[in-house]
């Protein structure tokens, strides 16, 4: 029996010590805060058009004011500040920036960019830039939109636009968040914006996705700073089979490929693999990817970002009957999963959050070790993990949430355990600063370490957030 090393990630009596320089963050993305929708020259990107289609999002609701963080930035970097974050991870609106999806840049909303970057400067937090967090301008989509081969060369014109104005002022750049959601539930099942349910579109999509993260790489190189690290956030699922019989562990397979290979076998290693083009050769012939296309998504990575909420549990669904349509995000009458109608989805075991979603800290500490083998060399962020939970004011107007400070310390401690392991983990943001617009469930679900009032804007950090505080200024997870 091996003994237990003091302040190791499987003792959870002694606190833990992340890596000196480790980034402490809170991340958030532009329609989910902003607000401010149709100022400074901003155009309706497809998330606008979605939210005022009725019926598509819980309540009715809309980014239209959201957290109006456009106008209370200033307050919202005091409170990073308050909360001793080393850093803070947003997203550029391409709306505000090149309104129709082309040609020269607006400086209006370029200017915002600028004032918020340097508010970050100021405040000693570095800020990591995310390009494109699924508010593609309206227009774009009018003209064929991600399953059309023009929309990556679009984006990475996009990309190098924000390059050369921000390139003297940022030094972390992503290129995409979550291409999965964009291509799989935009496309496929229909439950994010634009709403299109074809599962053809939504392969074309994400072939689309990794060409533009290759020319949008590219362009970024061409345009920053040596010194400048780029990096790519994906949301690659922890897949389990429910059991261990072959075809449980085939339906697995199948969902790994769709989920996480399908991007990582072009970004990582310029191809994609035999059993994915094989188990959607019903569909499609993948003649949409031309000589070239993979290499052109391979391009060599500063940094690789993993966003991580909730395993995959998947089994062979039954002969002759309907697979179960759970895509994890919602629900929806249409599957995100093009090829895999053979495979159902199960609910794990044990707590869930008020999404539904079930707590599993393993899945971090598997997922960042994967990347550690598959990509050696490469540092690691995890860009995203948070829950939300249902809460209310005490009598003195104070934000109580235990359940989210014991998510983030296990998931945490997931982190450290896979730092122990040899992965080069080097920041961890959560989501989320704010409350938010959480898409398609609108205003009722809450994920910040920071309440917000949406009436009178009023922001409260809730106890979580001065826990949180206490870790990202010590760098010492206490014990559980």
């Amino acid at each position: 029996m091996t003994s237990v090393q003091a302040g190791s990630a499987t003792d959870t009596t002694a606190p833990l010590h992340f890596p000196s320089g480790f980034l402490w963050g809170a991340a958030t993305s532009a329609y989910q805060i902003e607000g401010a929708v149709r100022e400074g020259g901003r155009t309706p990107s497809i998330w606008d058009t979605y939210a005022h289609t009725p019926g598509r999002v819980a309540g009715g609701d809309t980014g239209d004011v959201a957290c109006d963080h456009y106008h209370r930035y200033r307050e919202d970097v005091a409170l990073m500040s308050e909360l001793g974050l080393g850093a803070y991870r947003f997203s550029v609106s391409w709306p505000r920036v090149q309104p129709t999806g082309r040609g020269p840049a607006a400086q209006r909303g370029l200017d915002f960019y600028r004032a918020l970057v340097d508010e970050l400067l100021g405040a000693g937090i570095t800020p990591l830039l995310t390009l494109y967090h699924w508010d593609l301008p309206q227009e774009v989509e009018d003209e064929g939109g991600w399953p059309a081969r023009e929309t990556a060369q679009r984006f990475a014109e996009y990309a190098g636009l924000v390059a050369e104005a921000l390139g003297d002022r940022v030094q972390m750049w992503t290129t995409l968040n979550e291409p999965w959601c964009s291509a799989f539930l935009g496309y496929g099942s229909g439950v994010h914006a634009p709403g299109r349910t074809d599962p053809v579109e939504a392969l074309r999509a994400a072939h689309h996705l990794n060409l533009g993260h290759g020319l949008a790489v590219q362009a970024l190189r061409a345009a920053l700073p040596d010194s400048a690290q780029i990096s790519v956030s994906l949301n690659p699922a922890a897949v389990r089979p429910r059991t261990g019989t072959p075809a449980d562990r085939d339906a697995a397979r199948r969902i790994d490929a769709l989920a996480t290979r399908v991007f990582t076998g072009p970004m990582l290693h310029g191809r994609y693999d035999t059993d994915l083009l094989e188990d959607t050769a019903q569909l499609t012939d993948w003649s949409f990817v031309r000589d070239g296309d993979p290499a052109l998504a391979h391009q060599p990575l500063d940094g690789i970002c993993v966003n991580y909420y909730t395993p995959t549990v998947v089994s062979a669904a039954p002969a002759g009957t309907e697979p179960e349509r759970n895509d994890g995000h919602g629900g929806s009458a249409h599957s995100p999963w093009p090829g895999a109608d053979r495979v159902a989805f199960h609910q794990p075991p044990g707590s869930r959050t008020a999404m539904g979603w079930s707590i599993d800290p393993g899945g971090l500490t598997e997922l960042l070790l994967r990347f550690h083998r598959e990509a050696p060399g490469t540092p690691l962020y995890v860009t995203e993990n948070g829950a939300c939970y249902p809460d209310a004011p005490d009598a003195e107007g104070r934000f109580h949430d235990p359940e989210r400070v014991s998510y983030l310390q296990r998931h945490l401690r997931a982190v450290h355990r896979a730092v122990e392991e040899g992965a080069d983990v080097r920041g961890y943001f959560t989501w989320s600063l704010l409350d938010n617009f959480e898409w398609a469930w609108g205003y009722d679900k809450r994920f910040g370490l920071v309440h917000v009032d949406y009436p009178t804007q009023r922001r409260t950090p809730r106890s979580s957030a001065a826990w949180y505080a206490r870790v990202a200024r010590s760098g010492e997870l206490p014990p559980e």
